[in-house]
Formats: structure tokens, C-alpha cells, sequence
């Protein structure tokens, strides 16, 4: 990404399993989404903290959760976490979704 600045993700591992667990994702079916290895991502998984490693893997592997409809919430007095968008379907009834919304 010559030219480009790149935001560093400031996600935690804890989300990004929690997040997953939203998904009813496998660190495979992640793997897959994000073109990041199971190994790479177990490793990272296994720390506390804020994801680790190379910026490009932080980036993919948030970047695929974010398209799958989940969004990290910052640091708000409350603690940071995470959430499905709300996606409203063709009835316009909102209802959850792991698709984009």
C-alpha cells in the first residue's frame, strides 16, 4: 500500500474471539474470510492483548469480521466489546445479519 496510510487496528484478541462467537465462526472459517492462516490465527488468538503481528494481518483479519456485519465498539467508559450491525430485510423488519448491511 505504497501512498497509503494504513490505521493500525486497536482490537483485541478477546473481541476478535468474541466476534467469532457472534459469527458462529471457526478459526478456519475466519482463516478463509481473511485469507490469514489457522495457524497464524491461533497464535494470535492465544495472547491477551491487542492483535499482534504484521499490520496487513491485523488489517485482514478485522476487515473480514467488519464485512461479515460485526462492529468493534472502543473504549466508551464501559469497556470495549463487540456487536452485529442491524440490518433492516426486504419486509423492512430489522434483523441481524453476517452478511453487509
Amino acid at each position: 500500500m505504497q501512498g497509503q496510510a494504513v490505521s493500525i487496528p486497536k482490537v483485541s484478541t478477546e473481541q476478535v474471539k468474541a466476534a467469532r462467537a457472534l459469527l458462529r465462526w471457526s478459526q478456519n472459517d475466519l482463516a478463509v474470510a481473511s485469507g490469514v492462516s489457522v495457524p497464524t490465527i491461533k497464535r494470535l488468538e492465544a495472547q491477551i492483548g491487542l492483535i499482534g503481528g504484521r499490520t496487513e494481518t491485523s488489517v485482514a483479519i478485522c476487515s473480514a469480521l467488519e464485512a461479515a456485519g460485526v462492529n468493534f465498539i472502543e473504549e466508551n467508559g464501559g469497556g470495549v466489546g463487540v456487536r452485529l450491525r442491524k440490518v433492516k430485510n426486504e419486509e423492512g423488519s430489522k434483523q441481524r445479519s453476517c452478511g453487509r448491511g
